[in-house]
């Protein structure tokens, strides 16, 4: 890559040095990632997890095994009391909505301590349209 660039030996260089510079920080990712993989995996054997946890279901997904599983996983990794894992869940607003609404009352007040929420959560505590 660096041979055909105008300054590729030296920019060689920078980057072999940078990278030097920068190793002890990638190490402690790379353990980070690890340790990470690690609970994940536990977490996999702990719920006894199996291909038939992959499998779909059908109707209303009463009883989907795999789902239910998969929500426990997550409740362990990210150390929750329980987890709600969805496709249909599709932005971090959608989901702060969904807790919103899981809390508050019509009626209810909401204090934000940090100014003004963003724009895509006007609507839904009251400060634009119909919310």
């Amino acid at each position: 890559m660096f041979t055909q660039l105008k300054n590729g030996q030296k920019l060689q260089s920078i980057v072999r040095e940078v990278e030097q510079q920068i190793a002890e920080v990638h190490k402690k990712i790379d353990e980070r990632i690890d340790s990470n993989q690690f609970r994940v995996l536990q977490s996999f054997q702990r719920n006894r997890v199996s291909d038939s946890h992959f499998i779909p279901t059908t109707g209303y997904g009463y009883d989907d095994a795999g789902r239910e599983t998969l929500e426990k996983i997550y409740a362990e990794v990210f150390g929750g009391e329980s987890g709600l894992v969805r496709p249909q869940i599709i932005s971090g607003t959608h989901a702060i909505s969904i807790a919103l609404f899981g809390i508050l009352r019509p009626g209810d007040e909401l204090l934000y301590i940090s100014g003004k929420p963003y724009d895509t959560l006007e609507e839904i505590v009251g400060i634009r349209g119909t919310g």
